[in-house]
């Protein structure tokens, strides 16, 4: 119940003045309940302060809550559900419902967790080396470099999960499904830029991945006239990951 102090402070001079709750109504100051409801508020605790409802009482401590929070950052993949069980371990009975309005307290919301690339201990030390010989590099040295990249796209679908709003009845209702098909089409695409624009784009034919006879197709009728294009005859410097084909010896012999 909510009501402004000045009109509660009205509707106590006027209760105190003689008005009957009828006639303080009748005003529509407030809606009758609510100015009943002061009134007897007023002759049981003499107050025109309207105290805070206790509501239902909380079900953990605030040392239970704060082991809830290590339970979750000791394992972020575990569900409410079984967070729940090892709350109640601890000595707190509570539902997967209370265990996420206690962890939304603490800002900890489920999200779908990001991808990344597992990375090996040969995978760490090469980018710690990486970092460490360029890290006095300035904007002028980066500009030097053109940059490349492989990645393969589907033509049907997505390659990722999608979340949909739906309520319990519509699972498979035909605006909150994906269609999907056993061996979709999917093209790679090859392309490079550098801090002087975009390169050339090479889209492979359907179904068709990146090998040692298309990278080197690619370097020569693509990168090198990209090179000419944005670095004329200033050296410049090319990147590019260790994939398969890259390493190939026909291709470091294009390089030579």
């Amino acid at each position: 119940m909510v009501t402004c102090k000045e009109t509660r402070a009205v509707i106590i001079a006027l209760h105190i003045k003689g008005f009957t709750g009828k006639d303080i109504a009748a005003s529509k100051i407030a809606p009758k309940s609510t100015i009943y409801w002061i009134i007897k508020n007023l002759n049981e605790t003499g107050s025109i302060v309207v105290k805070k409802a206790s509501g239902h009482p909380r079900k953990s401590s605030k040392h239970q809550d704060g082991l809830l929070k290590l339970i979750q950052l000791r394992d972020r993949g575990t569900t409410s559900t079984e967070f729940a069980q090892e709350w109640q371990q601890a000595g707190v009975s509570a539902s997967a419902r209370t265990v996420r309005r206690r962890l939304l307290e603490d800002g900890l919301v489920s999200r779908r967790a990001a991808e990344k690339p597992l990375l090996s201990r040969k995978n760490i030390r090469d980018r710690l080396i990486f970092c460490k010989r360029y890290r006095d590099w300035t904007a002028e040295d980066w500009g030097k470099v053109i940059f490349s990249d492989e990645s393969p796209f589907l033509l049907f679908g997505a390659s990722r999960k999608k979340l949909v709003r739906r309520r319990q009845c519509e699972r498979y209702h035909q605006s909150c499904v994906m269609p999907t098909v056993k061996h979709p089409e999917t093209i790679h695409v090859w392309g490079c830029f550098s801090a002087k624009g975009v390169g050339s784009l090479t889209i492979l034919p359907k179904n068709t991945a990146m090998n040692k006879e298309w990278y080197q197709h690619v370097l020569q009728e693509q990168l090198l006239p990209t090179i000419q294009d944005q670095f004329g005859d200033e050296q410049c410097l090319f990147q590019h990951d260790g994939a398969t084909c890259h390493k190939a010896k026909v291709i470091t012999k294009c390089f030579g």
